[in-house]
């Protein structure tokens, strides 16, 4: 099969019962009808199931604050969760 935007050849991967072509030259994605649905409701199902734990307590009045934040900030931002998009295309 070949790549409808550069020529380049496919390669089919399945994931979740999902068939995905990329092609090896640009990396492009491409699915068939429905799939994309597919994928829209696994993402879904996936993260109400892996919803975020909730934050800890914070620590008691007079008790060490380890790991509190220095001058307001920690001084980089919360990672984001990776979702079930991320998870298909992270081999």
């Amino acid at each position: 099969m070949q790549c409808p935007k550069c020529r380049g050849a496919m390669r089919t991967y399945e994931r979740n019962g999902v068939h995905i072509d990329q092609c090896e030259s640009c990396r492009g994605i491409f699915l068939d009808y429905g799939e994309l649905e597919t994928l829209t409701r696994m993402e879904g199902q996936w993260s109400q199931q892996h919803q975020a734990a909730p934050p800890p307590p914070p620590p008691m009045h007079g008790a060490p604050a380890w790991g509190a934040p220095q001058h307001g900030h920690y001084g980089h931002r919360p990672r984001r969760q990776q979702g079930l998009f991320g998870m298909l295309f992270s081999s």
